[in-house]
């Protein structure tokens, strides 16, 4: 497969209600596109990076830089998309950018081959279960009516972000008001520290699926000694980056498992490595979202469809997030989502929603 061009297209999305976590808040997503063309097919990526560097050391501004100055300029005139992590290998770092061009290389080659992502990938589902992720509230009382409001939509699990000071009573409020029924997990987003582990085991009471990333995204050893002393289950996110980081994990015994964000660990053929090490090792996967259009979200929702995502990931419906998605939205039916069936990833923007939300646009030849 050749490479005629590459267009990279800035796009402002503005979320329907602000989203608060430890790291800060976003009331809109400043989301950068790639869209691969050849002489076959096009296709689409969505890049996670935020405006600032606050999840993780890259951002938008960041990643179309080193797209255009050094991604692109390391492939070669013919590949397919095994190529792009072998040319790309040499550039340290820059995840999220190599992740949203090798997605929508991968997206083209499909396409020109009429084959689907979940195909490709290997999945065993048609349909996922879906969770959300609640942020951080001004108060107890509106976070009550945010969770009976999804739980009425018919969301099979909820994830209450968490941090110092607003940790166990929230926790402690929803379990009250919505039963043991409910599969509950928190996400600390790496805001606690090891001397905080008698206020995160007070947590074990409350019967969670998981605990997700409580200490820094460097520290393997302070999360093993971490999961010694709770009995809630420990997952990592922001430390896991690669298989070899998923490795070391099991192998410390840092969590019992590993929520799967393609943009974080370089694309969906890493995503896939992680999935078989884990389920090979006896460790839940589920797939993590990075409030994704829904580009990112088709992509998401094939992985989300292979057979070692055995808990509900974060891939809800488009209006969770968006008045208005970028794609024909995804619909929440039954507490699940329908994986796409077409070509690559079986969605493609809507021309007159892309453009008018769109804010810059630069086409590189190649």
């Amino acid at each position: 497969m050749k490479i005629t061009g590459v267009e990279l297209r800035r796009i402002a999305m503005p979320l329907v209600a602000p989203f608060r976590t430890s790291f800060g808040t976003e009331t809109a997503r400043d989301v950068l596109l790639v869209r691969v063309v050849t002489p076959d097919a096009e296709g689409w990526g969505e890049c996670v990076a935020m405006t600032e560097p606050l999840y993780s050391s890259e951002y938008v501004d960041g990643a179309a830089e080193v797209i255009r100055r050094f991604l692109l300029p390391a492939l070669p005139k013919n590949l397919d998309v095994y190529d792009v992590g072998r040319a790309l290998e040499p550039i340290k770092g820059h995840r999220m950018a190599k992740a949203a061009l090798e997605t929508a290389v991968l997206d083209a080659q499909l396409r020109a081959a009429g084959e689907s992502f979940a195909r490709f990938l290997g999945a065993a589902r048609t349909r996922v279960p879906c969770g959300v992720s609640v942020g951080i509230m001004d108060s107890i009382p509106q976070l009550l009516d945010a969770v009976a409001g999804y739980l009425d939509e018919g969301y099979i699990r909820i994830k209450l972000k968490i941090e110092p000071g607003w940790d166990v009573e929230p926790v402690r409020a929803v379990r009250e008001r919505f039963g043991d029924d409910v599969l509950l997990q928190v996400d600390a987003n790496a805001a606690y520290s090891l001397s905080d582990a008698p206020r995160l085991a007070r947590l074990d009471a409350f019967d969670l699926l998981l605990i997700e990333q409580p200490l820094a995204n460097d520290d393997l050893v302070q999360h093993a000694k971490l999961a010694q002393r709770l009995r809630t289950p420990i997952c990592l996110d922001e430390s896991i980056e690669s298989a070899e980081h998923a490795a070391a994990a099991i192998a410390l015994g840092s969590c019992s498992i590993v929520n799967i964000k393609p943009g974080r660990i370089g694309g969906y053929l890493e995503a896939r490595r992680i999935h078989d090490l884990c389920r090979a090792n006896g460790i839940a996967v589920w797939c993590g979202g990075m409030l994704e259009t829904g580009i990112g979200r088709a992509a998401n929702v094939a992985l989300a469809a292979l057979p070692g995502f055995t808990l509900p990931g974060d891939t809800s419906a488009s209006r969770r997030y968006y008045a208005t998605d970028i794609t024909e939205p995804f619909e929440l039916v039954d507490g699940h989502l329908e994986v796409p069936a077409g070509p690559g990833i079986g969605v493609e923007p809507i021309p007159d929603v892309l453009d008018a939300v769109t804010t810059a646009t630069e086409w590189i030849s190649l």
